[in-house]
């Protein structure tokens, strides 16, 4: 398994893509001239994480930089796919419905027909037996991204869990403190103009990951080693009251607004195209698959070849005798706190560059779902994380494409309790025989 990997995480690099409809990004940037009477630049496209219907460009127009975000009926092969429904600036929210009237009056926008009498979009190649085909490839690239933010969180909660037999569940807290730095150390760059260069958003990343590094060791020095020795469910209440605390501590000093930091690295690529259906690629999407495949590379390198990667595999099996035999037991643990708090930073980041709209409640649910990929590919097992980040991933994609978005959270946790019903210790896990 652990040479399929690599593999693995090169046919995703090859793949990758950034899952935004061309047509409905050349549809929504025709609606630009509508709200701008001067020439516009740096035009760039996401999605919503939450929402796919919904597509959001950002531009410069003259100094000022704006944005426009457009809701359709549907997406990927839906019938309402090419049907706008709702336009929202950041000058003005959500179009009211008489404006939004004005607008396709504008736009001449045809109301669309009957199911049985509606037409092709003009311009647009009706689908062709390979469209299908395309549509299933856009969802595998689809999920390359997200596979990589479950992945790097699952790697946090995983070094610990085996080491400590424990889970730390402000794993995802850190992640949100990854996020909300880099959002802000973002706009700082903007300001100073280095909103693209790559060194200096290479620094935010190091900047974050060190900071949340701190965090994790703190965590652990202050709190985790007080408590090693607890039989009880102390520990797990703790790492909740941390959770907690993390939130409205930063909900307090920054409230409770999403911050959206400017795209970076967003040239686009079309992979393939049947004149229907069209698989587009971002450069931030390699930049993210190099980054996590960088990373799980160092940190498998690190666990096998070093000596904190011995004390650490002496303390999985059994934390006691490793003690007994000289491993110094307090800074394997802090270090792997460390280690655990500086991915689940990358993962934040990626977060933030990538998809954005983050704030104070950004860990939670992530965390949980990467806690799910942990279980699902064994938790304690390193190659079983990003395996199990890969498969929610594309289990999470591909009901969001196929079936009603509203389902894929209970999708993602009813995978989870499945797993730990049949198969507690996910597929690459081993039942826990520890003498601790």
């Amino acid at each position: 398994m652990l040479r399929i990997l690599p593999l693995l995480c090169l046919v995703l690099l090859v793949l990758t893509g950034c899952g935004i409809d061309a047509d409905q990004d050349v549809l929504c940037r025709k609606l630009i001239p509508a709200f701008e009477s001067g020439p516009v630049t740096e035009l760039s496209t996401r999605s919503y994480a939450e929402d796919r219907r919904v597509l959001r460009i950002d531009y410069r127009s003259g100094d000022q930089r704006h944005w426009i975000a457009c809701r359709f009926a549907g997406t990927g092969m839906e019938e309402g796919r090419h049907t706008l429904v709702s336009v929202a600036t950041d000058r003005t929210g959500w179009l009211t419905d008489m404006r939004f009237a004005m607008l396709q009056q504008w736009l001449r926008i045809k109301p669309p027909r009957d199911a049985g009498g509606a037409a092709p979009a003009a311009g647009r190649a009706p689908p062709t037996r390979w469209t299908p085909v395309l549509f299933l490839v856009q969802q595998i690239v689809n999920a390359a991204t997200v596979a990589c933010v479950y992945g790097l969180l699952a790697l946090g909660y995983t070094l610990v869990y085996a080491i400590l037999g424990q889970i730390n569940l402000a794993m995802g807290e850190l992640t949100m403190l990854g996020a909300m730095l880099t959002a802000m150390a973002a706009a700082g760059l903007g300001m100073a103009g280095w909103a693209t260069w790559p060194p200096a958003l290479l620094g935010v990343l190091v900047l974050a990951m060190g900071f949340t590094a701190v965090q994790g060791w703190t965590m652990d020095r202050l709190v985790f080693r007080r408590l090693r020795g607890v039989r009880s469910h102390t520990p797990l209440i703790v790492a909740v009251g941390l959770s907690i605390a993390y939130q409205e501590g930063v909900r307090l000093l920054h409230g409770a607004r999403d911050w959206w930091p400017a795209p970076v690295l967003t040239e686009r690529f079309t992979l393939l195209s049947d004149g229907a259906f069209t698989v587009t690629a971002l450069m931030m999407q390699l930049a993210i698959l190099v980054l996590t495949g960088g990373l799980y590379a160092a940190l498998w390198g690190i666990m096998q070849r070093t000596a904190f990667g011995r004390a650490h595999r002496a303390c999985t099996d059994d934390i006691a005798a490793a003690e007994l035999v000289g491993v110094d037991v307090n800074r394997t643990v802090a270090a792997t706190f460390a280690i655990g708090g500086g991915l689940a930073a990358t993962a934040g980041a990626v977060i933030a560059l990538y998809y954005g709209g983050v704030n104070f409640f950004t860990g939670y649910l992530i965390g949980f779902k990467a806690l799910a990929a942990a279980v699902v590919g064994g938790i304690g097992s390193v190659p079983g994380a990003m395996l199990g980040g890969a498969l929610l991933g594309l289990v999470e994609t591909f009901w969001s494409a196929y079936f009603a978005l509203a389902y894929k959270d209970i999708v993602a946790f009813g995978l989870l309790t499945l797993f730990l019903i049949f198969r507690p210790q996910g597929l690459l896990g081993q039942a826990r025989g520890r003498g601790d």
